[in-house]
């Protein structure tokens, strides 16, 4: 879906997203930002932007993000033209524009779509460092996700990411004699079996589902202390700490509810408002769908959210779903690129933003924490901290197309359906998942 937003068109969207600015208690008043002026980008005579990002998860997300690009253009002149597609598109839309030099001068993409396109893209490090010397400095996934490895040079500006905790049913838990789900692997699996033993069983995808298979399947093995690849970019999944993850997933497996090897990212949903399931992670999408609807809204009272057990980590592994700005070099406006980019993470525009999403993106910069957003509602104040997270898509190597592609061949997951499955032993699948990856990191 597309739209060209124009200075004639201020007015109509900033109607149509009123109330969803009213949200923002002032605009972003309430942030704290250091008096820092922005560097300077002369706006390129004549100049127009065309933007690709993912559809909008609720409605004023896309309302008021439209809104702030048309008051870019209000103040600038410079048309902003946003193409809004789905998310399964986005990633194939970003490799046709990076191949071919032409299409969108921003694209908005997910997690380490930067560093696979990094020499087509304009640095960003000037846009980086002012915004992170105003709003309080960058969180760790931030950047992550935004620095190109091994240096401090910004080739992404990370919009914010989304999390996934866990989401279970109070009354269920708390009447096992469990106030809220354990943070270790034997008490955690404890609870699992005396919740199907009670006909209220947990369930976590195991299929290709781009959001939750691959978050259990990371978790599973990072809070073990395993992980596919060491930072100098070694594959190491095979290691006696993911033999220990896939040894566990056997038992925790078998107090889920039945199907979840075919799980896509939708499954779980279904199921937890059918009540067929009690407990299971997913992002903030869940809760509200139940909320707003009448017929689901007694599940959602009787629904909490807590961090994934740590295990054997130092803290929970989680790594959020990131979104990832980039300006492309056969832009022909890279400065209005810079300065769009800009304008739309400064309080004005983004805590509005934020508080429009209700918590399904959380932000990457540290004054924003402060945003009405995070008080809305006490069930939803643990995304606040989702880009805190020291985890990343392809932890602990460096983030590259090696890991990109390792990711979207869905290694770890598969690697754990296999065994839970019974199709191959601990051993087998780790050896498996190791030859799979070296085909991957050999080449980079």
């Amino acid at each position: 879906m597309a739209n060209i937003i124009t200075r004639r068109d201020t007015l109509m969207l900033g109607a149509s997203a009123a109330a969803a600015v009213a949200l923002s208690g002032g605009a972003g008043a309430q942030i704290q930002r250091a008096n820092v002026n922005p560097p300077s980008w002369p706006i390129e005579s004549g100049a127009s932007l065309r933007m690709l990002r993912p559809v909008r998860f609720v409605q004023p997300d896309e309302e008021v993000f439209r809104a702030n690009c048309a008051r870019f253009t209000q103040q600038t002149g410079v048309q902003v033209r946003v193409d809004f597609v789905g998310w399964e598109d986005i990633t194939q839309q970003t490799a046709v524009t990076a191949n071919t030099g032409a299409g969108p001068d921003v694209i908005i993409g997910f997690n380490e779509s930067p560093h696979i396109y990094v020499d087509k893209l304009v640095d960003l490090t000037d846009v980086a460092e002012y915004l992170g010397a105003r709003y309080g400095g960058w969180l760790a996934m931030a950047q992550r996700y935004g620095k190109r490895h091994g240096t401090n040079n910004w080739i992404g500006i990370p919009f914010g990411a989304s999390g996934g905790p866990l989401v279970w049913r109070k009354s269920a838990v708390n009447e096992l004699g469990f106030q809220a789900p354990p943070d270790d692997h034997a008490g955690f699996l404890d609870l699992s079996k005396k919740l199907k033993a009670a006909n209220k069983p947990s369930g976590f995808a195991l299929g290709n589902a781009v959001g939750d298979g691959n978050g259990f399947a990371n978790w599973l093995v990072w809070s073990h202390n395993g992980f596919l690849v060491d930072p100098d970019g070694n594959v190491a999944i095979n290691s006696p700490e993911t033999i220990a993850a896939l040894e566990y997933l056997k038992e925790l497996y078998a107090t889920f509810i039945p199907g979840t090897i075919a799980w896509g990212d939708i499954s779980n949903n279904r199921a937890y408002a059918a009540q067929e399931l009690w407990l299971t992670a997913n992002g903030v999408s869940l809760y509200f769908a139940l909320k707003n609807d009448p017929a689901t809204a007694p599940i959602a009272a009787d629904t909490e959210h807590s961090l994934l057990p740590k295990g054997k980590a130092a803290a929970s592994p989680m790594a959020g779903l990131t979104l990832n700005a980039m300006t492309f070099r056969h832009s022909r406006y890279p400065n209005a690129a810079k300065a769009l980019i800009a304008f739309l993470m400064e309080a004005e525009q983004y805590d509005p933003w934020l508080q429009a999403n209700l918590g399904y993106w959380s932000q990457p910069l540290a004054a924003y924490a402060a945003s009405p957003v995070w008080q809305s509602d006490p069930k939803v104040a643990i995304f606040r901290d989702v880009m805190r997270s020291d985890y990343w898509i392809g932890y602990k190597g460096p983030i590259s197309q090696a890991s990109a592609a390792a990711n979207a061949d869905y290694i770890m997951v598969q690697m754990c359906a296999a065994v839970a499955s019974g199709q191959s032993t601990p051993q087998q699948a780790a050896r498996e998942a190791e030859r799979r990856a070296q085909r991957f990191f050999r080449a980079r």
